[in-house]
C-alpha cells in the first residue's frame, strides 16, 4: 500500500482505511483506560496487564519466558516487571521441583484483589458493544478473529490461543462452518474463542 491510512483525503475515499483508522482509535482508548487504571494503583501499564493475565490463566503460564511472548516484550523487561511486582507483595514465586533456578509466578492475596479491580478497566468499551445487534456482534467477532489470525501469521503478535490457530479447529470455507475436533461438534460464530484453555498449537 502506497497511501497512509491516516491521510484524510485517502481515508475518506476508502472504507478499508477508515476501518484501520477506527481500530487505531479504539487502541488509543485501551491505552488511555489502561494508563488511568495503572495510575490509580501506582503501577505501570505492563504491571497491570501481568496481574490481570495471572488472575485468569493457569500457573504453568506464569513464567517469565511465557509472559515475554504473551506481551511481545523482552525477557529482561518482564523480569523487571516481575521483580517490581514481587517487591510490592503482589505476586509469589513458586520454585519448580528439581530445578531451583526455575519458578512459576502466581498472585498473592493482595495481588489478586488488585487484579480483580483492575481487570474491569474495559467497562467503558464494553458498553457500546453490549448495544450492538446480535448479528452485528457475530460479524464483528468473526472479522476481528480473522484480523488477529493474520497478524499472528505475519509474526506481529504471538500466542493467540484462539480457535482459528488451534490443531482441533477445522473450517469449511465454502459454507463458513467451524468445527472443533476436541468437542466433536460444530461451532457457531458465537462459540469461537479468543483465549481457550484447551488450545493446542498447530505443529
Amino acid at each position: 500500500m502506497k497511501h497512509s491510512d491516516f491521510d484524510p483525503k485517502y481515508q475518506n475515499q476508502h472504507v478499508e482505511s477508515r476501518i484501520v483508522a477506527a481500530l487505531e482509535k479504539i487502541s488509543q482508548a485501551f491505552r488511555v483506560l489502561l494508563w488511568q487504571e495503572s495510575r490509580e494503583f501506582a503501577l505501570s501499564p505492563i504491571q497491570v496487564q501481568v496481574l490481570i493475565f495471572l488472575l485468569h490463566h493457569s500457573t504453568k503460564k506464569g513464567k517469565v519466558s511465557y509472559l515475554a511472548r504473551e506481551f511481545n516484550m523482552t525477557r529482561a523487561t518482564i523480569s523487571d516487571t516481575v521483580k517490581s511486582l514481587d517487591q510490592k507483595g503482589l505476586i509469589q514465586k513458586l520454585t519448580v521441583p528439581k530445578d531451583g533456578r526455575s519458578y512459576h509466578i502466581q498472585l498473592s492475596e493482595k495481588g489478586r484483589e488488585m487484579a480483580v479491580k483492575a481487570s474491569l478497566f474495559t467497562n467503558e468499551i464494553h458498553t457500546p458493544v453490549d448495544q450492538l445487534h446480535p448479528d452485528d456482534k457475530e460479524n464483528l467477532l468473526l472479522s476481528l478473529l480473522n484480523i488477529i489470525r493474520h497478524l499472528n501469521r505475519a509474526g506481529i503478535i504471538t500466542i493467540p490461543r484462539m480457535c482459528m490457530t488451534c490443531a482441533y479447529y477445522q473450517s469449511q470455507n465454502e459454507n463458513h462452518k467451524h468445527f472443533c475436533h476436541l468437542l466433536h461438534q460444530e461451532l457457531q460464530v458465537t462459540d469461537l474463542r479468543l483465549d481457550c484453555p484447551e488450545h493446542k498449537a498447530i505443529t
